[in-house]
């Protein structure tokens, strides 16, 4: 791993800071703020004698639930039994977002923090680091000339290695572009969705090929992320996301290439992302068909899409792509935007993979999405 220069190293403090307000009015703890049942129901405490109203807000779940305060200012809720996963949660008291002070567990995001908490499961989950070979996680900076507003134009990804991985092999190793959300970072999938964990357990029960996956901070702008007029002005956002095809393809995958033994060739490239990355790997993906043959979307930001001037010409014939999979959650809003976009896909010809999972925008969605899409990469047809 290499070392974070100071400037990264100082964004990530600001992103800790986040979290100080919405601490700085916690009572000391004398009580258990998240229980698990035996029946997989939860119970939620937090304390806060002054607030009239508090509501958990369980970002994996379509509804937030009222609270009942008791005598002590000790605020109350019961779930109904919950599937085992790692559940994102924050407490909402007056319309104020407050975080657990009883669970250090927390999802760092450029906007807002919140806490994590594991329903175990009956036997291990594949999200969950199990007794098998585990592969290596690499941080890279490097200094952008395209990407605007970074703390001293420095970027930064995350790059995957397989368990035994050989800088000498006979075959080079295929690679995955695996892109995160608005508002989340190139640590992601990884701090929150748990992807290298995902595929050490998916290569031990032989499932996928050993593969490079590559997750790379998915901004063009940072301004993007960390102001609302920049996302309002519809110049500046189309610029964000050329910006970040441009850092992918001519910064972010040529030092990709240069370090690591991988294939160069558009058979052995995949690219994925979720939500914003979901928008940004299906067009730079189908725009880039001589670059990547699996193109992958997950919940994306994808409204837009059908209207692209650069996806007019799309044809099935030179596209050829080995795999066009695009899901989104059952309960998710981008549902219907989704549903669309496979059906104008099919409307031109091209072969989609269109799939349903039960939820919302969450990252339960997207970790189950990769146990089910990874096997199908870099396979022999």
């Amino acid at each position: 791993m290499k070392s974070p220069c100071t400037s990264v190293a100082a964004r990530l403090l600001a992103l800790f800071a986040l979290a100080a307000p919405l601490l700085a009015q916690a009572p000391p703890i004398n009580y258990q703020s998240a229980e698990i049942h035996p029946d997989h129901t939860i119970t939620f405490r937090y304390k806060d004698a002054g607030a009239t109203k508090v509501m958990l807000n369980i970002r994996d779940l379509p509804k937030q639930m009222p609270m009942a305060k008791d005598a002590t200012g000790v605020w109350t809720v019961t779930t109904q039994p919950l599937p085992p996963a790692i559940y994102n949660y924050i407490f909402l008291a007056d319309g104020e977002s407050r975080l657990d002070p009883a669970n250090p567990h927390v999802a760092i995001k450029f906007q807002n923090v919140t806490n994590l908490l594991t329903v175990p499961g009956a036997s291990p989950q594949p999200w969950e680091p199990t007794n098998v070979p585990h592969g290596e996680l690499h941080h890279h900076f490097y200094t952008s000339s395209v990407v605007l507003n970074l703390p001293n134009n420095q970027d930064d990804y995350y790059v995957y290695t397989p368990p035994g991985y050989d800088s000498k092999a006979k075959v080079a190793y295929p690679v995955l572009y695996l892109l995160h959300g608005f508002n989340e970072a190139a640590y992601s999938w990884t701090d929150v969705g748990k992807a290298n964990y995902i595929l050490d357990n998916l290569l031990a029960q032989g499932k996928i090929k050993p593969m490079i996956v590559v997750m790379p901070l998915g901004y063009g702008d940072l301004n993007y992320v960390t102001t609302s007029e920049a996302r309002r002005d519809q110049a500046k956002a189309a610029d964000h996301y050329k910006r970040f095809q441009q850092a992918l393809l001519t910064e972010v995958l040529p030092q990709v290439e240069a370090t690591y033994h991988v294939a160069r060739d558009r058979d052995h490239r995949a690219i994925a992302g979720l939500s914003m990355g979901g928008q940004e790997s299906l067009t730079i993906g189908l725009t880039n068909t001589d670059k990547f043959a699996y193109v992958i979307g997950l919940s994306s930001a994808a409204q837009g899409l059908p209207t692209n001037p650069d996806l007019a010409n799309l044809n099935p014939k030179t596209a050829n792509l080995r795999l066009l999979w695009i899901s989104c959650g059952t309960e998710d809003s981008l549902s219907e935007p989704n549903h669309k976009l496979a059906d104008w896909l099919k409307s031109k010809g091209m072969t989609v993979d269109y799939v349903q999972t039960p939820g919302v925008h969450s990252w339960i969605v997207w970790q189950d999405n990769l146990v089910h899409f990874a096997p199908l990469l870099f396979q022999s047809k």
